[in-house]
């Protein structure tokens, strides 16, 4: 790691980064982006291709890494053919192109599964933790083991800077039932928060629920489209369904055991943690036992990941959580952030996420193309990042969100680049999303793998 990232790294002490203008860390980020592609282009097969056909050998100006971009897509590149066959080895190979890492000691000796791979890699120091998207491909993010310890510091710095969620608080856990995927990047992640600001003796509620692996979600997905194409057998359709029933009756008395599990730790202070989907129906459950706000804790905090996903709530689905759980907005944190990057964007009491100093954002126009001129007015503009914190694979992608991006100071006080709080996908917008160099580097990974 060069000197320029360490640097921007070191503001992440008591979240300061977070408070400085643009303007203040511009030439730092450029000095970092120049010392990465130094660093990982002999390293990272696709991205010393991307720079050499681009003409790249420095970065001078934030134009110069727009070329070096990876669509997020780029994760998902391998032949679809390789995990329904089973072909571990061309998974590894395709792996090696994304990968700041040599691949060479993934021994694939017994794997017969996408979970097993993963475990492979694992043993290897490559830790992948993966999507499962719509189309029931997972996107392949490997990382280093510097990455997983970095993600559990980066998030608890995140909270305490967006909330009064302090390190020590020894709060209980609690919040609603649900199957979340389990990746190396999620438990580093947890793991972070419960040391933090968790009572270890406190006691935490057990689902039953199995963890979902990659391996299981990817299943489910593709089984679905078979389902919808037609081409799956009657006897596969049968047990999948007879699973699905299954797995909705556990979840179901799952979430019944969850309320009962808030309802009796009412009186501690608690750490709710949930998404949007997730916590709406579970604050209607708890006020249908005929509870509200004043009777649970007014020191309650919630964090909170991710937008809606698609799911359809009320217009006030936010106030009715709060009010539900006793939620001041002081202790509420949410975050901005995506599986492609190791860090997330906390929200502050104006509506936006704050980026923090060692991630660069880069407004493009709607095709990925072209960069936009970031300035203090508000861009709307497909949001790209380079989170300078990765080392195990390249820190540059292409999101498929649109967002509202501003480089000037926001109405919280804070000087940093902020984004607003209304991050809609492209493809929930128009059906569809196009990045314009998605297919040029599919062609570049099927030539290196």
């Amino acid at each position: 790691m060069g000197q320029a990232v360490e640097a921007l790294i070191g503001l992440m002490s008591e979240g300061r980064g977070f408070a400085l203008p643009y303007e203040a860390v511009r030439d730092l980020q450029l000095a970092a982006l120049d010392e990465r592609l130094a660093e990982q282009a002999p390293q990272i097969r696709l991205v010393r291709l991307r720079a050499e056909d681009a003409g790249i050998d420095r970065i001078r100006a934030l134009a110069d890494v727009v070329p070096l971009l990876l669509p997020h897509t780029a994760y998902k590149s391998y032949p679809e053919n390789v995990l329904t066959g089973g072909r571990w080895a061309v998974l590894t190979r395709w792996l090696a192109t994304v990968s700041a890492q040599p691949v060479d000691e993934v021994d694939l000796a017994g794997v017969d599964s996408l979970d097993g791979w993963i475990a492979a890699c694992e043993r290897a120091g490559l830790p992948v933790s993966c999507s499962s998207g719509t189309t029931g491909k997972a996107a392949m993010l490997v990382a280093s083991r510097a990455d997983l310890d970095f993600v559990t510091r980066a998030q608890v710095a995140a909270v305490e800077w967006g909330s009064a969620i302090r390190r020590g608080d020894g709060r209980t856990p609690a919040g609603p039932a649900g199957v979340i995927a389990r990746t190396p990047r999620n438990t580093a992640s947890g793991m972070g928060l419960a040391a933090a600001f968790m009572n270890p003796a406190a006691r935490r509620f057990d689902s039953g629920l199995p963890p979902a692996t990659i391996g299981s979600l990817t299943a489910m997905v593709m089984m679905r489209r078979r389902m919808a194409e037609g081409t799956a057998l009657p006897s596969e359709v049968a047990a999948f369904e007879q699973e699905s029933a299954a797995r909705a009756a556990a979840l179901a008395a799952a979430q019944t055991g969850a309320v009962d599990d808030i309802i009796a730790k009412r009186g501690e202070r608690l750490f709710i943690t949930g998404m949007w989907g997730a916590l709406h129906p579970f604050a209607e459950a708890v006020r249908a036992r005929g509870l509200s706000g004043a009777d649970f804790h007014p020191e309650n905090a919630i964090y909170l990941g991710g937008g809606l996903k698609r799911a359809l709530l009320p217009a006030n689905y936010r106030e009715f959580v709060f009010e539900t759980f006793n939620l001041s907005p002081r202790f509420v944190c949410q975050m901005y952030s995506m599986q492609e990057l190791n860090s997330s964007m906390p929200r502050c009491p104006a509506g936006r996420y704050h980026l923090p100093p060692w991630v660069v954002c880069l407004p493009l126009d709607k095709s990925g193309e072209t960069l936009l001129e970031p300035g203090q007015a508000e861009i709307a503009c497909r949001g790209a990042f380079f989170d300078l914190s990765l080392e195990g694979r390249w820190g540059g992608v292409i999101s498929g969100d649109r967002i509202h991006l501003t480089m000037g100071p926001c109405a919280c006080g804070h000087g940093s680049p902020s984004i607003r709080d209304d991050v809609e996908r492209y493809a929930d917008l128009e059906g569809d999303d196009k990045i314009a160099c998605a297919g040029t580097v599919d062609a570049y990974v099927r030539g290196l793998s």
